[in-house]
């Protein structure tokens, strides 16, 4: 099967902090803050989140490019560890306070997708970006991502104003 050629990106947003509850995982489980992770760690939860989605945006990225992205003081990582291992990441980004927030990057390892683990995972990255108090909060999702991905931001209150057909990265 030959990649897309496009993608359809889904820009969504939120308005007002929702009242969401969902239950914590079972297992050990820890959702650990991450400042200025070390280059070669958040690489490897950027390929092992995003690798089967076509993530391709930092890839080729020089570390200093790259420490200018995710080491300012307005960008917040963090970790999900499940049983001691790394299971998933969000990094939010709070260059555009007040204004907004974004949930810039956000997932989860294949081998824990379908243990119930990305509902919980988005409720707190909705929780801790709200904390700063935006006027509004974003994500973006294409049609590359997992295809729970847009059903489960509106199911949490993000709602779309934005389509765009744009060409799908190219994995040459």
């Amino acid at each position: 099967m030959s990649a897309p050629k496009t993608t359809i990106v889904t820009f969504l947003e939120m308005r007002h902090k929702p009242q969401l509850a969902v239950p914590a995982p079972l297992g050990q489980y820890s959702l650990i803050a991450a400042p200025r992770p070390p280059l070669h760690f958040y690489r490897y939860l950027y390929h092992q989140v995003g690798a089967h989605h076509q993530w391709l945006d930092r890839t080729g990225l020089e570390d200093e490019a790259l420490a200018a992205l995710i080491h300012k003081d307005e960008v917040e990582i963090y970790v999900l560890y499940v049983e001691g291992a790394p299971a998933g990441y969000i990094e939010l980004d709070f260059s555009d306070l007040p204004q907004q927030a974004e949930l810039a990057y956000f997932g989860l390892m294949p081998e824990f997708i379908g243990r119930g683990l990305g509902k919980y995972l988005l409720v707190q990255a909705i929780g801790l970006a709200w904390r700063r108090a935006p006027e509004r909060l974003t994500v973006q999702t294409c049609t590359l991502d997992h295809p729970s991905a847009l059903p489960l931001y509106q199911k949490c209150g993000f709602r779309p104003y934005l389509r765009e057909e744009k060409p799908a990265p190219s994995l040459a």
